[in-house]
C-alpha cells in the first residue's frame, strides 16, 4: 500500500492533496482546518473561536486521513477554514463568505466586496475543486470510475436540541453509495439519520458539482463531533468505518456512470 502526501505550507496551498494508489474511490474534506492564510489575521475572531465548530469540521480531517490510509485511496482536503471561503458552496452562493455564523460576528468578512470575494475564490476555492475533477478525470482516463466519499462532523445539539444520530448520510438523487452505507451502518449499531441533520439536496455543492452533474456514485458522511472530537477517538471512529463503507461498496458493485453533462457546459459551484 503506497500513500503520499503533497502539502505545501506556503500561504497559496489552497488543499491538501494524499496520492494513493487504489482507485474506484475518492475521499473528500471541505472543511478539514482551522487555519488561516496570514494576511487574514483571525478575522476579528477571538482565539477561541478558531477551536469551535464554526471554524472546521471538527475531526472530519483525521477521519478523512485514516480512510486513505486504511483504503489505499486518493484523499484531498481543503487548506483553510471555510470562515475564509466555503468550499461546500457554489462560486455565486451568498453564503460563500460568511459574514455571521452560529451568532459570531466574523468582523473580517464584514461589507468584503466582489474583488475581494473573487480573489479567496481565484486563489482557495477554485484550485480545490480543479483538483478534485483533475483526479477525477485521472481515475477515468485509468478505466476506473470514482466513487466519492465526502467526510463531515456535526455539532452534538443546535439551538439546545440534541441531536440523536450519532452519523448522518447526506445525498440527493442517486442512491447507488447512500443506501448502502445507511443499512451497514445500522447493521453495526449506529443511530444514522437520513439527509439529518442537514439535506442533501444542495445544488452547487461538492458532491452536486463532481457527484450528481458527473453521473458519479457518491454520498456524504456526517459523523457527531462529540465522538471524534480527540485525534485517538477520530482514528478509532474512522477504523470502525473501514469495514462498513468496504461492505457498502461492495453492496453497490462496480460503479458505472449513470449520465455525463453535455460537453463543454461548465457547472457552477
Amino acid at each position: 500500500m503506497r500513500t503520499k502526501y503533497r502539502f505545501s505550507m506556503t500561504d497559496a496551498a489552497a488543499f491538501e492533496r494524499i496520492d494513493a494508489d487504489k482507485p474506484g474511490l475518492l475521499l473528500l474534506c471541505d472543511h478539514a482546518s482551522r487555519a488561516l492564510p496570514s494576511r487574514y489575521g483571525l478575522l476579528g475572531l477571538p482565539e477561541s473561536s478558531w477551536q469551535t465548530h464554526i471554524a472546521f469540521d471538527i475531526g472530519a480531517a483525521t477521519v478523512t486521513r485514516t480512510l486513505a490510509a486504511a483504503f489505499a485511496a486518493p484523499a484531498i482536503l481543503g487548506r483553510w477554514s471555510r470562515l475564509l471561503v466555503d468550499l461546500n458552496r457554489g462560486e455565486d452562493d451568498p453564503t460563500l463568505v460568511m459574514q455571521l455564523s452560529d451568532g459570531a460576528i466574523v468582523a473580517g468578512n464584514r461589507g468584503v466586496d466582489r474583488r475581494e470575494i473573487e480573489q479567496r475564490i481565484a486563489r482557495y476555492h477554485r484550485p480545490y475543486h480543479d483538483a478534485i475533477a483533475a483526479e477525477i478525470q485521472r481515475q477515468g482516463e485509468a478505466g476506473s470510475v470514482a466513487a466519492v466519499l465526502s467526510i463531515h462532523s456535526f455539532t452534538p445539539a443546535w439551538k439546545g436540541r440534541a441531536r440523536p444520530w450519532q452519523v448522518g448520510i447526506l445525498w440527493d438523487r442517486d442512491p447507488r453509495l447512500a443506501v448502502p452505507l445507511m443499512a451497514e451502518l445500522r447493521a453495526a449499531g449506529f443511530s444514522v439519520g437520513d439527509n439529518e441533520p442537514y439535506s442533501g439536496a444542495l445544488e452547487n455543492d461538492t458532491l452536486y458539482r463532481h457527484g450528481t452533474m458527473k453521473g458519479l456514485p457518491h454520498a456524504l458522511i456526517e459523523i457527531r463531533q462529540d465522538l471524534i472530537g480527540e485525534e485517538d477517538a477520530a482514528r478509532a471512529f474512522a477504523s470502525r468505518l473501514v469495514p462498513i463503507i468496504a461492505a457498502a461498496l461492495a453492496a453497490m458493485g462496480a460503479p458505472a456512470i449513470q449520465f455525463t453533462p453535455t460537453l463543454g457546459s461548465k457547472v457552477h459551484g
